[in-house]
């Protein structure tokens, strides 16, 4: 199979927006499904708050506004999960407060090269004179003209910085950027992660083969009409990464630049949830896992905790990976397992546990068993309830939460996931 062209890869998004699928809902299924609500947009929101804090404080100091510069915008993604990060998690008494306020926003210009989904975050967002979509390649660079002034933060979500199948187009972006950057400004770049359990056969110990895969999009469909369409899918060529990939071309885009990119933080994202998990287009082993997650977090559905269990099949040859998979997935049963014991031991009559339970042994992980402790109370306090089904409204999505926290403060930010997100910085002066 030929290499698409780039204009039969935007025909994959112009297909996915047509399809209705892509339309901004969630739930068990589409884009904006419960996973990507709750777990990969958040993720990606608790990493970068504390740099979006400092970053605005540096230009609140320079009584300047922030701008922003989304490349690979689609339909107004990226702007989306940067107006969701909060300053601080409310408490019982104070509302939600938000970190990127109309006050602080100077001006957000979105990039993408498809224009439906341009088009999609035109009728949502137009109404905005800070909001700008525009159609551009940033494989041909830094779409920034001569008189456009320097942005403060460059943004990339969901393997948008995979499009960049040679590498070098990503070396010249970054060096481009740092070179316009004028004193400060910070970078993300979210890659596909070249380990993840999703693909585990395109895994190998040699990275000058599988560096990018044929990214088929068919996780839009359901199961049957995803076969029935299998020749009308379409293909992406996308560029697999891990953190050794990565610091090689942070390297050589600083040396072109003459400025440093620092590293702040890597971290991995949606690691036994990514959307292909589902589809087993890459690992016949893969199970339907974002699924019962999703099942999770969807108001009125009992879940059966049995579709949770991580079944991980290790690849020989790869003995760091097994390794970190392995513990995730015990991890993972050991919680979902716990939670299980304590629904069918609790009596919700005497609004108490009927049997002792074993205690949590101690040579577990801390965050496995603050999530035991945490899990054990949500049943306590919420399982007497009676009305408004207290197991699938709130002791479910408190299990979520609690994956969400385990996965979240087990990754490695390796590459061992679906997204690779990296966040650097360029400071002058």
């Amino acid at each position: 199979m030929s290499k698409p062209t780039k204009k039969e890869q935007m025909e994959a998004y112009s297909e996915a927006v047509q399809s209705g699928l892509y339309a901004k809902r969630s739930g068990l299924v589409g884009k904006y499904d419960n996973v990507r609500c709750y777990w990969e947009d958040e993720v990606t929101r608790q990493f970068m708050r504390p740099h979006l804090q400092k970053l605005i404080a540096r230009k609140r100091a320079l009584m300047q506004r922030v701008r922003i510069m989304d490349l690979g915008c689609g339909s107004a993604d990226g702007y989306e999960l940067l107006a969701g990060i909060r300053q601080r998690d409310p408490n019982l008494q104070a509302v939600e407060v938000d970190l990127l306020t109309p006050d602080i926003l100077g001006f957000y210009k979105g990039i993408d090269l498809n224009e439906d989904l341009l088009q999609q975050a035109r009728s949502i967002y137009g109404h905005d004179p800070k909001l700008v979509f525009g159609q551009a390649d940033f494989n041909h660079g830094l779409p920034l003209s001569e008189n456009e002034r320097p942005y403060d933060l460059y943004f990339t979500s969901y393997g948008t910085f995979s499009h960049h199948n040679d590498d070098e187009t990503s070396i010249e972006l970054l060096a481009d950027i740092a070179r316009r950057t004028k004193e400060y400004c910070i970078i993300v770049c979210d890659w596909l992660g070249r380990y993840s359990y999703e693909w585990q056969t395109l895994w190998t110990n040699d990275l000058s083969e599988n560096r990018n895969m044929d990214y088929v999009v068919s996780y839009i469909y359901e199961k049957e009409e995803r076969e029935a369409r299998r020749d009308e899918l379409q293909h992406i060529t996308l560029r697999l990464m891990n953190r050794q990939e990565v610091d090689t071309i942070i390297t050589e885009a600083s040396k072109r630049a003459g400025v440093q990119i620092k590293p702040l933080v890597f971290f991995d994202r949606s690691t036994f949830t990514g959307r292909h998990m589902d589809t087993a287009e890459y690992n016949p082993h893969a199970q339907p896992i974002r699924q019962a997650v999703n099942s999770l977090h969807e108001p009125n559905l009992r879940t059966d905790f049995g579709s949770l269990m991580v079944n991980y099949v290790p690849k020989p040859g790869f003995k760091f990976l097994n390794e970190y998979f392995e513990h995730l997935q015990m991890c993972w049963n050991t919680l979902v397992q716990y939670v299980g014991k304590l629904l069918e031991s609790y009596d919700d009559e005497q609004q108490r546990f009927s049997s002792d339970l074993s205690p949590v042994p101690a040579s577990y992980p801390s965050v496995l068993r603050k999530m035991m402790e945490r899990m054990r109370r949500v049943v306590e306090g919420a399982g007497w309830l009676g009305i408004g089904l207290p197991r699938e409204n709130i002791i479910e999505p408190q299990l979520g939460y609690a994956l969400w926290y385990l996965v979240t403060k087990l990754q490695k930010g390796q590459g061992c996931a679906h997204g690779l997100v990296g966040i650097f910085e360029v400071e002058k002066g």
